[in-house]
């Protein structure tokens, strides 16, 4: 009948069963606080890193478009030095019609200096 008197004297009366009941009990709620926190920092982790894979999928859409664009600049721009050199080639000819053609010119130079001294 000691435990119910509650006076300090008892040691392990209601009160101490009490206590160690609301200790557990806050220890317990401490630790699902604890998980809560870390799951709700797991899932801002996560989050965090969605948005950063959705950057990177921004970041190389933007580098292949850019890269289509330069591809079709450049392939423009070699159409139209294609059709330049095509151009060029066609006056001036290859290293060996160039040279056949000097050789035409001499020629005519000759016969022009022939006909002169005829004359």
């Amino acid at each position: 009948m000691e435990g119910e008197r509650k006076t300090g004297r008892v040691g392990n009366g209601v009160r101490g069963i009490r206590r160690g009941k609301d200790r557990e009990r806050g220890q317990r709620e401490r630790e699902i606080e604890r998980e809560r926190e870390e799951r709700e920092r797991e899932r801002e982790r996560e989050r965090e890193r969605e948005r950063e894979r959705e950057r990177e999928r921004e970041r190389e859409r933007e580098r292949e478009e850019r890269g289509e664009r330069e591809r079709e600049g450049e392939r423009e721009r070699g159409e139209r030095r294609e059709g330049e050199r095509g151009e060029r080639e066609e006056e001036r000819g290859t290293e060996g019609q160039r040279d056949r053609g000097r050789e035409r010119e001499r020629e005519r130079e000759r016969e022009r200096e022939r006909e002169r001294e005829r004359a």
